[in-house]
């Protein structure tokens, strides 16, 4: 019995990207897909002076065909700029001391290729987390990796001996259950519980870049959360 998820990469992403490779035994990173514009890929919001604002990494200028592992960060991408943009932020944030550390660590990872720097986050904050999840990189298992969306996926399940397959809620209407049981396999969605807490006391915004919620919540309350702050349907 194996439990897998398969998602893109993301720039340090909301919590329920983490719930979802928690929940799983093994979480795939696509590497090789398409890279799109003004997704979540290289960008995410976090809070400043009560609002959401974006925060990005720099890419630079190439075709809009090239995948993931294909983009390279910008020459003059600036790591202090973005530090600082970060510190500004949330500096009087209760767990700042705690949380900074892990954020430096990655946005000064120096290597420049996109999909690298970003797997590189995403192992860094899930051993933060204590997530022990087995992490896979897409291009490195041996399926027809010119099939697409559900097809690939499934190829994916299949190489691996899943038994289920947990996509993100978002995902209902691109995945057929009766299309996985035929091939064995229990087709799961999952959905994260609203969860607030309190930002310098104006009015929450929710589903914030995981930053957001490393700076105002206990690595005890975000290890719960983590572990039951959501349902598979």
């Amino acid at each position: 019995m194996k439990t897998i998820a398969i998602m893109q990469p993301y720039f340090f992403p909301y919590i329920g990207y983490f719930q979802l490779i928690k929940a799983v035994d093994m979480f795939i990173v696509y590497d090789n897909i398409k890279y799109t514009k003004k997704g979540w890929i290289n960008r995410n919001r976090m809070l400043h002076n009560g609002k959401d604002v974006m925060i990005s990494l720099p890419l630079k200028s190439d075709s809009d065909y090239l995948d993931v592992c294909e983009r390279e960060l910008a020459v003059d991408f600036n790591h202090d700029k973005l530090l600082n943009q970060i510190k500004g932020a949330y500096r009087h944030a209760p767990f700042f001391a705690q949380t900074f550390p892990l954020i430096e660590q990655i946005v000064r990872h120096e290597d420049t290729n996109l999909f690298r720097f970003l797997h590189h986050s995403i192992v860094k904050t899930c051993e933060y987390f204590g997530i022990t999840t087995e992490i896979r990189i897409s291009s490195g298992i041996a399926i027809d990796h010119n099939l697409k969306n559900q097809d690939k996926v499934l190829a994916l399940c299949a190489a691996l001996g899943a038994s289920t397959y947990v996509n993100a809620f978002g995902g209902r209407a691109l995945y057929s259950k009766e299309t996985f049981r035929e091939r064995g396999i229990d087709l799961k969605f999952i959905q994260s519980k609203p969860v607030e807490y309190t930002q310098f006391g104006d009015a929450f915004v929710p589903w914030l870049s995981i930053i957001d919620v490393m700076m105002f919540n206990s690595a005890g309350d975000i290890s719960a959360y983590l572990a039951s702050g959501y349902e598979l349907i």
